[in-house]
């Protein structure tokens, strides 16, 4: 099997499947595809093509263009044309080819799909989820390598969620299309090869963040691309005898403070990571959270490691703007050795 091949229902015993961050996603959309005709997928080269990173591949094919279909070069169009859907009583699921491609798109989710319910008192639901591949990692050129989800988890009415791993990709975005609010569904690019087991019959719960390592020194707080290097510097940590327990936000809006002000609450010290700019960034707003819920218990105040506020660079120089490893490990040395006074 190809990791661009569509991955059809098993019909196996187990539930339990190996497969890439891609392939759950091409999954997902298949079975809600199957199990809801309302759902219609859409976007530039999504149908013929399968998209540019073939997680829409083989659905036209399957469910025929009237529920699979490409459209122009123009992302407040296709919002525009996915709000009219879902007041026709669909549940559209745009794609945005790139996460720099959604500034077009910009008035049409703040002004339109964001506030939709809002404006009509409930009456009318806007169950819209719009894919972004998001973030770096794969050196691409400008604007195809933004780290957005500030900018949506700011505006009021729109619900934030990215996932690390292919066994979250696949439950995530089916509730993501099942949620009666609109849900950017941000999929880290640079994961979308890497495979793991995804038990397609038991979810394990997809509200809320997740601790995917448990530790007793410190918490890293990170999310979407970034919390595989966070995993990789809890181990490194782990050669020294620092065990550092990971936080997997997966909801960016809403977050779930209630996890991780208890996994903070044992471990007395906090580092959040993300790619995005560090001023204003969604690690600021963790890490408010965390002292108004902990500040008696801190033992250091939190430390966020992030990318620098420059635009994001292209090509290789975005591994300088990427944290690496190394830095998110000086961060929990910065930490781990602050003493008051």
């Amino acid at each position: 099997m190809t990791d661009t091949q569509v991955i059809q229902p098993s019909t196996a015993e187990t539930s339990i499947e190996l497969l890439s961050v891609q392939q759950a996603l091409n999954r997902a959309l298949a079975d809600e595809l199957a199990a809801d005709p309302r759902v219609l997928i859409f976007g530039e080269d999504v149908g013929t093509l399968g998209g540019v990173f073939r997680v829409t591949d083989g659905l036209q094919a399957r469910f025929g263009k009237e529920r699979v279909f490409d459209t122009p070069l123009a992302e407040a169009g296709i919002l525009g044309t996915a709000v009219g859907l879902a007041i026709a009583g669909f549940k559209p699921v745009p794609e945005v080819q790139f996460d720099g491609f959604s500034y077009p798109a910009f008035d049409q989710i703040v002004s339109q799909v964001a506030r939709y319910r809002y404006r009509s008192r409930g009456r009318m639901t806007m169950p819209i989820t719009l894919r972004v591949p998001s973030y770096g990692g794969i050196r691409a050129p400008e604007l195809h390598g933004e780290s957005t989800e500030t900018f949506w988890a700011h505006v009021a009415g729109l619900k934030v969620v990215s996932p690390s791993n292919a066994h979250d990709a696949y439950h995530l975005l089916r509730a993501a299309i099942q949620d009666p609010d609109p849900v950017i569904f941000m999929e880290p690019k640079s994961r979308y090869w890497q495979k793991s087991e995804v038990d397609v019959a038991n979810s394990g719960g997809t509200s809320g963040a997740k601790i995917v390592r448990p530790g007793k020194h410190l918490t890293i707080i990170s999310w979407g691309a970034m919390l595989g290097r966070a995993v990789q510097a809890a181990e490194a940590a782990a050669e020294d005898g620092v065990e550092i327990e990971v936080v997997d936000l997966r909801w960016l809006s809403p977050i779930d403070t209630q996890t991780i002000v208890e996994s903070v609450g044992r471990t007395r010290r906090a580092v959040v990571v993300h790619e995005a700019a560090r001023t204003a960034g969604l690690g600021a707003e963790v890490s408010a959270r965390i002292t108004e819920h902990c500040f008696d218990t801190l033992r250091a105040p939190v430390e966020r490691v992030t990318g620098y506020d420059v635009p994001t660079p292209s090509g290789p120089l975005e591994d300088e703007q990427i944290p690496s490893v190394h830095r998110i490990l000086l961060g929990v040395q910065k930490v781990l050795e602050y003493r008051r006074g």
